[in-house]
């Protein structure tokens, strides 16, 4: 949909942004607090003290009880660095930040915001975007589809609709706009 590029806009305009999936991937780096636990959970996934995240994806995609296991481990300690961000920007006085959380509606993690921002595009740029990921094919597309909320449930949902289909300079205006009434 655009969501990287459009959290990157925020941060562009003086936003502190926390990205649970950037979080999700120093945990399970060389050091990074997951790793031991996901090896102790998926002992063949973890390579030279980091995680493998092809080997992890083909032991969990399809697997709803090893999904739930890696959730059991991941989700904690995301929400652990959340909240440490967001005493941090407390204490800096920052008036808005961002959480960048995939899958929000799906785990009712809208309940504890202020606000949601959705963004948008066509099913046909969506697909297009998400084909270019390295390793994607069309049955991990419609399985990744198949588990998030319709974006047209997700859009009625939302205080705020940014569509990066219209393209980058609409969807930087659109960001500016939401931040200039946020702040009003």
């Amino acid at each position: 949909m655009g969501k990287s590029a459009t959290t990157k806009m925020f941060q562009d305009i003086g936003v502190p942004v926390h990205d649970a999936d950037a979080t999700v991937h120093q945990l399970m780096d060389v050091g990074g607090q997951a790793t031991s636990l996901i090896e102790a959970a998926f002992p063949d996934c973890v390579v030279k003290g980091a995680v493998d995240r092809q080997a992890l994806g083909k032991v969990v995609f399809g697997d709803a009880i090893a999904l739930k296991k890696l959730e059991a481990i991941l989700h904690p300690l995301v929400r652990e660095e959340e909240r440490v961000f967001l005493r941090l920007c407390q204490l800096h006085r920052n008036p808005l930040v961002v959480l960048d959380i995939p899958l929000l509606f799906e785990t009712e993690g809208e309940k504890r915001m202020d606000g949601v921002v959705v963004v948008t595009a066509s099913k046909t740029i969506q697909k297009k975007r998400v084909m270019l990921r390295p390793g994607m094919n069309k049955g991990r597309f419609k399985a990744i589809v198949k588990k998030q909320m319709p974006d047209a449930l997700k859009r009625k949902k939302a205080d705020f609709v940014i569509n990066t289909g219209a393209g980058y300079r609409v969807a930087r205006d659109q960001v500016k706009m939401i931040v200039a009434n946020i702040k009003k």
